[in-house]
């Protein structure tokens, strides 16, 4: 690993352009102290200081890639709401179009509220319809992507399992990226890992590799195990499995795997880890980094932002320093 050679492939960022397919979320944040349990039940009483409204998945990567100069285009589905509103707002703040953005009066926008005290998440609310999206939506999504593919460098595809990411949208956008000659990121769940193939590089984590080929990660062997046979069922280019606090390890066709160390410091919160290294990582392919300096550079990514609370977006100053504090 080099870091002025990651640094000059950072400097190609700002010409980068990415199509990020994927569940939209609205992350709602409560942020307040415990001094005291509830009577009613044995549980702390949050005396709320502030909140705040984000967009997260895959309105999170798009938000990663343009607080890093990238230009980023978003599809996905929203409700006819409020909370739907909210989405666009914020994203068009950041300089990224609602084009793609469509709205849906079947169901309701996600919301994901989480309750924070003493930088400790203490609950999480889901609100949300994870139904399949209806054939007249798929036609829209599959419209939208035909109408920004030739903008774009690299597809990223961010399935939370909300019902947007189904075989009927990300095959179509997978052969069309294909002909168009885009490579693909994704960032999958396991319920549908083994469909997505021939693409760039998959990113699962631990717990989806595992799920995917049925198989358990307890030590290095198996780790290699469970990596090349999904390399080998889903016929990509690469598979990055994302390790958490063990790092992440890459799998290439005709290569050992490479095993990169994490690089944070502390670890407050674990959530966008996964769409912060997603983000980056096509970033990097977009300057025309290979895969394993892509990883790496995500990698330092993803040490920035599990030291912080909440889905506050990566800085280029932030991944910056990260780079600069590892020469020294």
């Amino acid at each position: 690993m080099n870091p002025n050679k990651l640094e000059k492939i950072l400097k190609k960022f700002n010409s980068t352009r990415v199509l990020v397919l994927g569940d939209v979320i609205l992350d709602e944040y409560i942020f307040g102290k415990v001094n005291r349990i509830s009577p009613e039940a044995p549980v702390p009483v949050v005396e709320e200081e502030s909140r705040s409204l984000l967009p997260g998945g895959a309105a999170y990567v798009a938000s990663h890639i343009s607080n890093l100069g990238g230009k980023a285009h978003l599809i996905s589905v929203v409700g006819n709401d409020l909370h739907g509103e909210k989405v666009s707002r914020e994203l068009s703040l950041k300089g990224i179009s609602s084009f793609g953005l469509i709205k849906d009066n079947a169901r309701p926008t996600i919301l994901k509220t989480r309750i924070i005290a003493q930088h400790q998440q203490i609950v999480r609310i889901d609100s949300e319809n994870k139904a399949h999206v209806n054939s007249g939506i798929v036609r829209q999504l599959l419209a939208k992507a035909e109408a920004l593919i030739d903008e774009v460098d690299v597809v990223i595809i961010s399935d939370y399992g909300k019902g947007v990411v189904i075989p009927s949208v990300f095959n179509e956008i997978i052969k069309l990226a294909k002909k168009k000659k885009k490579k693909i990121a994704v960032d999958p769940k396991p319920a549908y890992c083994l469909l997505y193939k021939g693409v760039t590089v998959i990113t699962p984590n631990a717990k989806e590799a595992e799920g995917s080929v049925h198989k358990l990660i307890k030590d290095e062997a198996s780790l290699y195990a469970v990596g090349k046979e999904l390399l080998a069922k889903i016929k990509s280019d690469s598979v990055l499995i994302t390790r958490g606090e063990h790092g992440m390890t890459l799998f290439e066709h005709g290569k050992k795997p490479v095993t990169i160390p994490t690089y944070a410091r502390e670890v407050y919160d674990v959530t966008g880890a996964g769409d912060t290294v997603i983000a980056v990582l096509a970033m990097a392919l977009a300057a025309k980094a290979s895969l394993l300096d892509a990883a790496y550079l995500s990698n330092f990514a993803a040490g920035v932002v599990v030291g912080k609370v909440g889905t506050a977006p990566l800085s280029m100053t932030e991944l910056k320093q990260a780079l600069n504090a590892h020469k020294n």
